[in-house]
Protein backbone atom coordinates (compact mmCIF):
# COMPACT_ATOMS: atom_id res chain seq x y z
CA UNK A 1 0.00 0.00 0.00
CA UNK A 2 1.51 3.03 -0.85
CA UNK A 3 0.78 6.66 0.87
CA UNK A 4 -2.38 7.51 -0.69
CA UNK A 5 -3.58 4.23 -0.68
CA UNK A 6 -3.27 4.75 3.39
CA UNK A 7 -4.58 7.93 3.61
CA UNK A 8 -8.00 6.62 1.15
CA UNK A 9 -8.57 3.77 3.72
CA UNK A 10 -8.44 6.81 6.68
CA UNK A 11 -10.72 8.62 5.00
CA UNK A 12 -13.13 5.88 4.19
CA UNK A 13 -13.23 4.75 7.68
CA UNK A 14 -13.50 8.33 8.42
CA UNK A 15 -10.83 9.02 10.97
CA UNK A 16 -7.87 11.38 10.37
CA UNK A 17 -4.55 10.14 11.59
CA UNK A 18 -5.83 6.32 11.64
CA UNK A 19 -6.62 6.33 16.11
CA UNK A 20 -8.18 3.13 16.78
CA UNK A 21 -8.81 1.89 19.91
CA UNK A 22 -5.88 0.20 19.85
CA UNK A 23 -3.47 2.49 19.56
CA UNK A 24 -5.13 4.54 22.15
CA UNK A 25 -4.94 1.49 24.80
CA UNK A 26 -1.07 0.96 23.36
CA UNK A 27 -0.35 5.01 24.41
CA UNK A 28 -2.35 5.37 27.46
CA UNK A 29 -0.35 1.57 28.13
CA UNK A 30 2.59 3.62 27.53
CA UNK A 31 2.02 6.56 29.35
CA UNK A 32 1.05 4.48 32.59
CA UNK A 33 4.48 2.77 31.90
CA UNK A 34 6.53 6.08 31.71
CA UNK A 35 4.24 7.64 35.10
CA UNK A 36 5.03 4.00 36.72
CA UNK A 37 9.07 4.56 35.38
CA UNK A 38 9.30 8.16 36.54
CA UNK A 39 8.20 7.13 40.49
CA UNK A 40 10.15 3.82 40.29
CA UNK A 41 12.93 5.89 38.87
CA UNK A 42 12.66 8.95 41.34
CA UNK A 43 12.17 6.55 44.62
CA UNK A 44 15.79 4.78 43.22
CA UNK A 45 17.70 7.27 42.23
CA UNK A 46 16.15 11.33 42.77
CA UNK A 47 15.03 10.10 46.67
CA UNK A 48 18.80 9.52 47.09
CA UNK A 49 20.17 12.58 45.22
CA UNK A 50 17.89 14.86 47.41
CA UNK A 51 18.71 13.23 50.41
CA UNK A 52 22.40 13.97 49.09
CA UNK A 53 21.69 17.28 48.21
CA UNK A 54 20.61 17.72 51.55
CA UNK A 55 22.93 16.42 53.64
CA UNK A 56 25.51 18.37 52.33
CA UNK A 57 23.28 21.62 52.04
CA UNK A 58 23.06 20.68 56.18
CA UNK A 59 26.85 19.99 56.38
CA UNK A 60 27.62 23.18 54.58
CA UNK A 61 25.13 25.54 56.82
CA UNK A 62 26.83 23.40 60.26
CA UNK A 63 30.16 24.46 58.67
CA UNK A 64 29.10 28.30 57.90
CA UNK A 65 27.57 28.22 61.71
CA UNK A 66 30.80 26.78 62.89
CA UNK A 67 32.63 29.16 60.68
CA UNK A 68 31.12 32.13 62.31
CA UNK A 69 31.49 30.82 65.72
CA UNK A 70 35.30 29.62 65.59
CA UNK A 71 35.33 33.26 63.83
CA UNK A 72 33.76 35.26 67.09
CA UNK A 73 35.93 33.21 69.50
CA UNK A 74 38.93 34.08 67.45
CA UNK A 75 38.19 37.93 67.63
CA UNK A 76 37.64 37.23 71.46
CA UNK A 77 40.64 35.30 71.92
CA UNK A 78 42.35 38.82 69.81
CA UNK A 79 40.50 40.80 71.93
CA UNK A 80 41.59 39.15 75.14
CA UNK A 81 45.09 39.00 73.98
CA UNK A 82 45.52 42.15 73.19
CA UNK A 83 44.06 43.56 76.38
CA UNK A 84 46.65 41.33 77.83
CA UNK A 85 49.09 43.13 75.66
CA UNK A 86 48.04 46.49 76.77
CA UNK A 87 47.99 45.10 80.88
CA UNK A 88 51.61 43.83 79.86
CA UNK A 89 52.71 46.91 78.57
CA UNK A 90 51.43 49.02 81.21
CA UNK A 91 52.65 46.88 84.24
CA UNK A 92 56.30 46.87 82.12
CA UNK A 93 55.82 50.42 82.08
CA UNK A 94 55.09 50.72 86.13
CA UNK A 95 58.23 48.17 86.41
CA UNK A 96 60.42 50.76 84.66
CA UNK A 97 58.91 54.12 86.08
CA UNK A 98 59.65 52.04 89.72
CA UNK A 99 63.35 51.19 88.22
CA UNK A 100 63.49 55.09 87.13
CA UNK A 101 62.33 55.81 90.64
CA UNK A 102 64.92 53.25 92.53
CA UNK A 103 67.76 54.48 90.12
CA UNK A 104 67.05 57.93 91.22
CA UNK A 105 66.98 57.49 94.72
CA UNK A 106 69.74 55.52 94.50
CA UNK A 107 71.58 58.74 92.95
CA UNK A 108 70.79 60.70 95.54
CA UNK A 109 71.89 58.38 97.64
CA UNK A 110 74.83 57.97 96.66
CA UNK A 111 75.55 61.60 96.14
CA UNK A 112 74.48 62.71 99.32
CA UNK A 113 76.95 59.81 100.79
CA UNK A 114 79.89 61.45 98.33
CA UNK A 115 79.22 64.87 99.61
CA UNK A 116 79.14 63.86 103.40
CA UNK A 117 82.35 61.85 102.54
CA UNK A 118 83.75 65.06 101.11
CA UNK A 119 82.73 67.04 103.96
CA UNK A 120 84.56 64.13 106.39
CA UNK A 121 87.67 64.79 104.48
CA UNK A 122 87.16 68.53 104.44
CA UNK A 123 86.49 68.45 108.03
CA UNK A 124 89.65 65.74 108.41
CA UNK A 125 92.46 68.16 106.19
CA UNK A 126 91.12 71.09 108.38
CA UNK A 127 91.49 69.09 111.58
CA UNK A 128 94.91 68.62 109.84
CA UNK A 129 95.53 72.07 108.78
CA UNK A 130 94.64 73.23 112.50
CA UNK A 131 97.02 70.99 113.98
CA UNK A 132 99.95 71.18 111.61
CA UNK A 133 99.36 75.36 112.43
CA UNK A 134 99.69 74.63 116.19
CA UNK A 135 102.43 72.64 115.83
CA UNK A 136 104.34 75.04 113.68
CA UNK A 137 102.89 78.16 116.28
CA UNK A 138 104.83 75.37 118.94
CA UNK A 139 107.86 75.19 116.92
CA UNK A 140 107.74 79.14 116.55
CA UNK A 141 107.41 79.96 120.49
CA UNK A 142 109.65 78.01 121.15
CA UNK A 143 112.34 79.26 118.80
CA UNK A 144 110.83 82.51 120.34
CA UNK A 145 112.03 81.02 123.88
CA UNK A 146 115.46 79.78 122.57
CA UNK A 147 115.71 83.90 120.62
CA UNK A 148 114.79 85.45 124.17
CA UNK A 149 116.83 82.79 126.27
CA UNK A 150 120.25 83.76 123.82
CA UNK A 151 118.80 87.50 124.27
CA UNK A 152 119.16 87.52 127.92
CA UNK A 153 122.63 85.60 127.88
CA UNK A 154 123.99 88.53 125.24
CA UNK A 155 122.39 91.06 127.67
CA UNK A 156 123.86 89.94 130.84
CA UNK A 157 127.32 89.40 129.36
CA UNK A 158 126.93 92.47 128.41
CA UNK A 159 124.88 94.29 130.79
CA UNK A 160 124.09 97.28 128.21
CA UNK A 161 121.92 100.38 128.73
CA UNK A 162 118.51 100.26 127.17
CA UNK A 163 119.87 101.91 123.85
CA UNK A 164 121.62 98.63 123.86
CA UNK A 165 118.96 96.75 124.65
CA UNK A 166 116.14 98.04 122.35
CA UNK A 167 118.77 97.56 119.74
CA UNK A 168 119.25 94.12 120.64
CA UNK A 169 115.68 93.38 120.61
CA UNK A 170 115.42 95.29 116.84
CA UNK A 171 118.17 93.00 115.57
CA UNK A 172 116.90 89.66 116.72
CA UNK A 173 113.35 90.43 115.24
CA UNK A 174 115.06 91.19 112.21
CA UNK A 175 116.80 88.03 112.22
CA UNK A 176 113.33 86.31 112.63
CA UNK A 177 111.71 87.74 110.33
CA UNK A 178 108.07 89.43 109.87
CA UNK A 179 106.69 86.26 108.92
CA UNK A 180 107.11 84.63 111.88
CA UNK A 181 105.26 87.21 114.29
CA UNK A 182 102.52 87.54 111.82
CA UNK A 183 102.00 83.87 112.17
Amino acid sequence: MNFAGSTMIALESGRLFGLDYQLLFDAAVTAFNVFLLFILLSFILINPVRNMLKKRQDKITNDRESAETDKAEALALKQEYEEKLKAANKEAEAILSDARKTAMHNEAKIVDEAKEEAARIIARANTEAELEKQKVADDVKQQIVAVASVMAAKLVAKSMDDNDNDALIEETLNEMGEKTWLS
